[in-house]
C-alpha cells in the first residue's frame, strides 16, 4: 500500500517536471548553446566571452548592476531589520493588518511600481509639484530618472521583502532572555550584542543575499524609469536578444551565462559563510 502511495505521489510529479524542463532546463540549455554560437550561427567560439570580458562597456554593466545591488540591499535589510523589530513587538491585530500590507508591497515591483514613482515623484508629479508651489524644494535637486531615483525605487522594494523574512526571526526572539539578561545586569545594548545579533545573524545575511539577488535580476523597474541610460546587465542582455536592428543574441547569451555564474558563485559564497555562522553559534 506504501508503495502504490509512493508511486502515485511520484506521478503527481510529473507536471511540475514538465514545466521545470519546459521553462527552466531548455531555455538554459538554448541560452548555452548561444553563448558559443558566433555571429552567423554557423558554428563554436569563445569570442562572445572574450568580447564581454575585454570591452569595458559590457563589464561595467556587471558593475553598475552589483553597486546599485549591494548599496540598495545594505539600506534595504538595515530598514527591514528596524521594522521586523517593530512589527515583531507590537499587538497581534497590528501584525496581522501590517503583514498583509508587507505582503502587498514586497510583490508592488516592475513596470507598476516605477509608475507610480513617476506619477509621485517624477518631473511632473504630483509631489513634486505641490512641493514646488507651496514654496518647499525639497525635490528640486532630485532626479527620478537617475542614479538616485534607481537607488530609491530599488529600496522601496527591498524593504518590505526584507521585513517580510526577517519578521519570524525578530518573533523568535523569548522576551524572557531579555528579561534575564537585564536581571543579571546586562542593558539593552549589551543583550543584543551577545544574544539577540547573533541569534538573527544567520537570518540576516541569508536575506541579504536573497535581496541582493532580487536587486540584481530587476529589469522591468530599472528599464521603465532609466531604459538604456544606465548600464545594468538586465537591461543589456534584453537589449542584444531583442533589439530590432543591432540584435546580438550570441552577445546576449554570453552575457545571461556569465551572470547566471555570478549568481550561483554568490549562492555558494553565502551558504558558506552560513554554515561558518552557524558553527561558531553551536
Amino acid at each position: 500500500m506504501n508503495k502504490k502511495i509512493k508511486r502515485q505521489a511520484f506521478a503527481c510529479l510529473f507536471p511540475f517536471l514538465g514545466v521545470l524542463i519546459l521553462f527552466l532546463a531548455v531555455p538554459l540549455v538554448i541560452m548555452i548553446r548561444a553563448s558559443f554560437a558566433n555571429q552567423d550561427d554557423t558554428g563554436w567560439t569563445f569570442q562572445n566571452y572574450l568580447t564581454i570580458m575585454t570591452q569595458p562597456f559590457y563589464y561595467e554593466a556587471f558593475k553598475n548592476s552589483f553597486i546599485i545591488s549591494i548599496v540598495s540591499s545594505l539600506v534595504g535589510i538595515i530598514l527591514a531589520m528596524f521594522v521586523a523589530h517593530a512589527l515583531a513587538r507590537s499587538d497581534q491585530r497590528v501584525q496581522d493588518r501590517m503583514m498583509l500590507f508587507i505582503n502587498m508591497t514586497a510583490n508592488f515591483a516592475g513596470v507598476p511600481l516605477a509608475f507610480a514613482f513617476i506619477i509621485l515623484i517624477g518631473n511632473a508629479g504630483v509631489l513634486t509639484l505641490l512641493l514646488s508651489k507651496i514654496g518647499v524644494p525639497l525635490l528640486s535637486s532630485f532626479n527620478l530618472y537617475s542614479w538616485q531615483g534607481l537607488a530609491v525605487t530599488y529600496i522601496y522594494f527591498q524593504v518590505p521583502l526584507g521585513a517580510l523574512f526577517l519578521y519570524p526571526v525578530f518573533k523568535g526572539i523569548d522576551d524572557r532572555w531579555e528579561e534575564a539578561a537585564l536581571l543579571l545586569g546586562a542593558g539593552p545594548t549589551s543583550f543584543w550584542i551577545r544574544i539577540g545579533l547573533p541569534h538573527i545573524m544567520p537570518s540576516v545575511f541569508g536575506t541579504f543575499i536573497i535581496l541582493f539577488a532580487n536587486a540584481m535580476g530587476t529589469y522591468e523597474t530599472a528599464y521603465a524609469l532609466v531604459g538604456s541610460n544606465i548600464n545594468l546587465v538586465t537591461t543589456r542582455i534584453a537589449a542584444m536578444v531583442s533589439g530590432d536592428i543591432f540584435a546580438q543574441p550570441q552577445l546576449g547569451g554570453a552575457m545571461a551565462v556569465l551572470f547566471a555564474m555570478t549568481m550561483i558563485a554568490i549562492l555558494i559564497v553565502d551558504e558558506y559563510f552560513l554554515r561558518l555562522v552557524r558553527r561558531d553559534m553551536s
